[in-house]
């Protein structure tokens, strides 16, 4: 079955998208250009990430012909028996990516008017317009490989469906085409944070060099330190990677793929 969420842009659907796919059932969500099931995204790209509103615009309705073959194929090996959420700006918009994607039309349809409060609407289009936020409905951790270097949030969602008590984690983004999303930072500096972060813990003495490698989906890391005599390498190397990442991560919103930590020099 083939369920319609439609509302106009910015009053809240992709917020309220994943308490509708559980009191429906529908295991995989169509949303923006991707394909979401069982709270991954298992195809497609976000028209979040699109440097303008029109080709944010194509992107969701997945216009673009390998876009749209690479969406087919995979709701072909994952679809059958499931219901599937289909979010769009009206009816219309709906039906098109429907039938873009070989899915059959709409068995039922609903209203953010119906689903949401006059107020929840209206602070849905205060935070789209005035502070550029976006909602994916999936974890933090899923999103952040496919926005490296966008400011995302973990949003929790709470609801209740008969006596069962639900809650699932959306993420907020700031795209491009808002002006608040992507920003630049120089691999120097991402580097010079990192041999930091590592020169700073117990074990590593001071020198070494960082170097990045950038790829779309995050960055990897390449550290050479040296380290001071009288502690377990093993165990330190693999502290300096946590570090690293988790340091990198939140002072830079990046997406840390790896840190390959050498050990080039022992201090005695």
């Amino acid at each position: 079955m083939v369920i319609a969420l439609i509302g106009k842009s910015g009053t809240g659907k992709s917020y309220k998208a994943l308490m509708i796919a559980a009191l429906n059932n529908a295991e995989i969500i169509i949303d923006d250009g991707l394909v979401i099931y069982n709270n991954s995204v298992v195809a497609g790209t976000s028209a979040k990430k699109e440097k303008t509103r029109i080709a944010a615009i194509k992107r969701a309705l997945f216009k673009d012909p390998a876009h749209a073959k690479e969406a087919r194929e995979k709701l072909r090996e994952i679809s059958p028996g499931k219901n599937i959420l289909v979010i769009g700006t009206s009816e219309n918009m709906v039906k098109e990516i429907c039938r873009t994607l070989s899915l059959d039309f709409p068995d039922k349809t609903l209203y953010i008017e119906e689903i949401s409060s006059d107020k929840e609407i209206e602070t849905a289009r205060f935070l789209r317009s005035k502070e550029g936020k976006h909602a994916i409905p999936a974890p933090t951790l899923e999103v952040k490989k496919y926005f490296s270097g966008y400011l995302l949030d973990p949003m929790k969602i709470f609801f209740r469906r008969g006596k069962v008590e639900f809650e699932k984690e959306s993420t907020v983004v700031r795209p491009t085409y808002s002006y608040l999303g992507k920003y630049t930072i120089s691999n120097v500096a991402v580097e010079q944070l990192a041999l930091f972060t590592a020169n700073s813990i117990s074990g590593v003495a001071k020198g070494g060099r960082a170097i990045l490698e950038n790829y779309e989906s995050g960055i990897v890391i390449n550290l050479e330190l040296n380290l001071e005599y009288g502690y377990k390498i093993d165990e330190l190397l693999s502290k300096v990677q946590e570090e690293v990442k988790k340091i990198v991560e939140y002072c830079t919103a990046l997406n840390v793929l790896k840190v390959n930590v050498t050990a080039k020099k022992l201090i005695i």
